[in-house]
Order: structure tokens, then C-alpha cells, then sequence
């Protein structure tokens, strides 16, 4: 645990504690401060308890004497509707900040990079950190992926903190600065949380925020949004902007062509290498998130040798177009990650004989925009709340049954699929929430259920 002494003999307010809840009032303890603690969960206030956390009840806490809000960034302070906590907060003028921030006062001496966007973030925070370390370099990765960030090792000059931020954490930043930002692109999610699609893009263009020393900012052009994200960024002198694509040449940039990676920073057009050579990065989507860890990598400084070595041997990450085993000539593919449908668009855009279990929670616009790769689905096994909403998008367009469950789904779509040898896909285009605690215990479902079959073969 990383100590935090910037709020030494003043009195700090942690409401939510969960992992990083947790683990940000013990930090500010250590380092000198008051801490007012809760949770609405009893539950978590009995862990808290037992681990010494000193706990008020910051519903009808008087924010007039308190420094600073640290807030969960799964809480809500402004839309749909501030949680009561985070208005009174407001109202008296305290500061809502959130464990990134704690983390970036604590260890100003380390290199950041903060990696967000839509899609793609935790493959490309896992990659850049996985480059950094077959490199050599000190890192450590958390933040939305993994280990919380005050959970961290401490690093030094010599460090680096390759951190995955989603929009709530961002929401949460003020002064914490960026040596290497890295924005993916932008769809439309989390709507609600963020009162629309403006208010979205405004949590997310928090990354920019704050300047240190001479940043380099990464910004994947191949949508609307993202393109004049870069633009205006530019525009402000203190940010290097390398623009990434994987549909068109980028002078001055990083993009993929046909597969190759190709280098025009200096404009000379280097052909870096062939992503079609690194199996566990399949798909155009996969190669936006390579070209933006290399882009990341060589800002850093590494040697070009360094960056492609690493590239060629990353191992993947689990729940993202992950191989679970092939069974009877079937390949099973877990991409439980893929909560939205554009994120199961760049799945179905891999295969071409796709037996596609989908279903759960299902986001605004639900599948309609999927219609591209219909063609491609031999049969939807659909499951949880979304089963008959995606039946009626599905219609005669592509063949499909409502199975309801997940292992009725594997079943069924195991037994189809042995026909013809194709691909199982679970990549649900939703939420997990209505019959998995998240997309993670979801996933490992799908694999214990594949692992089961008679015959499984990793």
C-alpha cells in the first residue's frame, strides 16, 4: 500500500469502500490524516471495521470541517442523480476526488500514462505494461483494471504507473498529469451516469486536464468524436499529439495497413510489423490497441526492437477474444468483456462461421446496429433479460433460439457447432448483472462450462 501524506492532520471523508474505498482510508491514515468512513453496506462497513477504519455516518455528515471527499467512482455525484453524500460535499464546497488523485500526489516523481476510451482500454493497459516489463522497466498496472491504484508498489524516477481510467475515475481527477495520455475512441455508454453523450466526452477529455513537462497525447482518429479530440488537443501547445488509425494512412503518425504496423511519426513510413503474426491480438480492433501501445512505448523511449518483441509476446487478457479450448474441432472464444454492441461488433468482425451466445443486461440501441454481421452468425443462443429484445432484432435475418441460461447455451451451441467445425463466440453485447456479479464471473462460467465438455483440450 502506497502511504499518502498530502492531507497529513486534515480530516478526509471516504465514502464507498469497496477494494479502493478500502485501501484509500487506510493510505490517508497512514499518512497522518482523519478519516471519516462509510458504506451503505453493512456489510462492507463490518470489513472495514474489522481492518480499523473508523466509520461515521457521512449521510448526515457537516462537510464545513472536512478537507476532501473521496469518493468511489462507481457513486454517482452528478448525474442521474447525485448521491446524497457527494450534494452535501458540493454544497459546502469540499473538493470530490478519487484514489488516482491520491495516487498522483503520493508518487509525483514516477512517469504516468493514463489510457482510456470506450473500448480497447484494458487490452492496451495490459499491453503497454506487459512491454514495459519484457523491457526491463520498472512498472506497475491498475487503476479501472486489476490492482487498485493506491495498492500499487511504490515506484520512483525510474518508474512507471501505467494506469486504465474509466470515465467515473476520470470524473474524479483534478491535478493528476499525464507523461503519456492515451485515448482509444468514442462510442455512446455510460449515457445516464453522465447526462448524455456531451457530458460523456467531457469526463473522458479529463485525461488532458493538467500538463507536466513536455506530454505526449495518443488519440485514435477512426471515429468523429475522437478525430476533433485530437484537433483540439493540438491545439494546446503543451501536447505532442501522435494520431493512431487502422482504417486510412496517418502522416505524422502510427496506423495499420493491411495488417502492418507502419511508423510515420518521423514521415518515413517504417514497417514495423506484421500483426497478423501475433495470434492473441486478432482483428482490426486488436491492432488499434497495438498501435497505440507502440505509440505509448516509444514516447517512453524504448527502442524499437523492445517494443515489437513485446508486442509478438503478449499473452492476451482474460475475457477479451480470449481461446478457452478446441472440442471436437470446435474453438470456444470468451469475450465476456464485450458489454456493448460495438464492442461485439469488433468480436463478430474476426469470424466467419460464428455460433454467438448473447444476452444479459442489455445497453440503449441493443443490438440493431449488428445487422453488418448477421450474415456471418450460423446461430445466436441468446440468454438473460436481452433473450427476446435480440430475438426480435435477430428475426429472419439470422438464425437463433432463446436458451435463457448460460450453460443451456454452451450446450446447444456445442452441439451445433460440431457440424461444420466453427466458431462458439460468447461476447454478449451486455451487461452481466442480471444472473453474474460481473463480466469477469461470467466469463469463467463460460470457461468452467467449456473445460467440462467431454474431450476439452486447451
Amino acid at each position: 500500500m502506497i502511504t499518502v501524506e498530502s492531507f497529513k492532520g486534515e480530516t478526509v471523508a471516504v465514502m464507498g469502500l469497496a477494494r479502493s474505498g478500502l485501501t484509500a482510508a487506510e493510505a490517508l491514515m497512514a499518512g497522518g490524516a482523519t478519516v471519516l468512513a462509510w458504506d451503505d453496506s453493512p456489510d462492507r462497513r463490518d470489513a472495514a471495521r474489522r481492518r480499523g477504519i473508523p466509520l461515521a455516518d457521512l449521510n448526515t455528515a457537516r462537510f464545513n470541517g472536512i478537507d476532501a471527499l473521496v469518493l468511489s467512482p462507481g457513486i454517482p455525484h452528478t448525474y442521474p442523480k447525485p448521491n446524497s453524500v457527494a450534494a452535501s460535499a458540493k454544497a459546502a464546497g469540499t473538493p470530490i476526488i478519487g484514489d488516482i488523485e491520491l495516487l498522483a500526489g503520493a508518487v509525483p516523481e514516477a512517469r504516468y500514462v493514463g489510457i482510456t476510451g470506450t473500448n480497447g482500454k484494458s487490452t492496451t493497459t495490459a499491453l503497454i505494461g506487459h512491454i514495459l516489463a519484457a523491457a526491463g522497466r520498472k512498472v506497475a498496472v491498475g487503476g479501472n483494471l486489476g490492482m487498485a491504484a493506491l495498492t500499487l508498489a511504490r515506484l520512483d524516477t525510474d518508474g512507471t504507473y501505467v494506469l486504465e481510467l474509466s470515465s467515473y475515475q476520470l470524473e474524479l481527477i483534478d491535478k493528476a498529469a499525464f507523461d503519456v495520455a492515451v485515448w482509444l475512441n468514442l462510442t455512446p455508454d455510460h449515457l445516464d451516469r453522465h447526462g448524455g453523450l456531451e457530458g460523456y466526452i467531457a469526463a473522458k477529455r479529463r485525461l488532458f486536464r493538467t500538463v507536466r513537462g513536455n506530454p505526449t497525447a495518443i488519440i485514435g482518429v477512426d471515429d468523429e468524436t475522437s478525430r476533433g479530440v485530437a484537433d483540439a488537443v493540438s491545439r494546446e501547445n503543451a501536447w505532442r499529439v501522435t494520431r493512431i488509425s487502422v482504417i486510412s494512412q496517418i502522416s505524422g503518425g502510427v496506423f495499420v495497413e493491411n495488417g502492418r504496423l507502419i511508423d510515420d511519426r518521423e514521415r518515413s513510413a517504417d514497417k514495423v510489423m506484421d500483426l497478423h503474426d501475433v495470434p492473441l491480438l486478432p482483428g482490426r480492433h486488436n491492432w488499434q490497441n497495438a498501435a497505440a501501445a507502440y505509440a505509448a512505448a516509444r514516447a517512453l523511449g524504448l527502442a524499437r526492437a523492445d517494443v515489437v518483441a513485446g508486442i509478438a509476446s503478449f499473452p492476451g487478457l482474460a475475457h477479451r477474444q480470449e481461446p478457452i479450448a478446441v472440442v471436437a474441432g470446435v474453438r470456444f472464444v470468451n469475450d465476456s468483456k464485450a458489454t456493448n454492441a460495438d464492442a461485439t461488433a469488433k468480436a463478430l468482425a474476426c469470424y466467419d462461421s460464428v455460433y454467438w451466445i448473447a444476452g444479459g443486461v442489455p445497453k440503449a440501441g441493443g443490438i440493431s446496429e449488428l445487422a453488418t454481421y448477421f450474415p456471418r452468425i450460423r446461430r445466436a443462443f441468446l440468454i438473460g433479460e436481452a433473450a427476446k429484445e435480440f430475438a426480435a432484432t435477430l428475426g429472419d435475418k439470422a438464425p437463433h433460439e432463446i436458451d435463457g441460461t448460460l450453460d443451456r447455451a454452451v450446450a446447444a451451441a456445442y452441439e451445433a457447432a460440431k457440424a461444420d467445425g466453427g466458431t462458439v463466440l460468447l461476447s454478449p453485447a451486455c451487461a452481466s448483472f442480471d444472473q453474474f456479479t460481473d463480466f469477469e464471473a461470467r466469463g469463467e462460467a463460460f470457461r468452467a462450462l467449456v473445460n467440462a465438455l467431454p474431450g476439452a483440450r486447451s
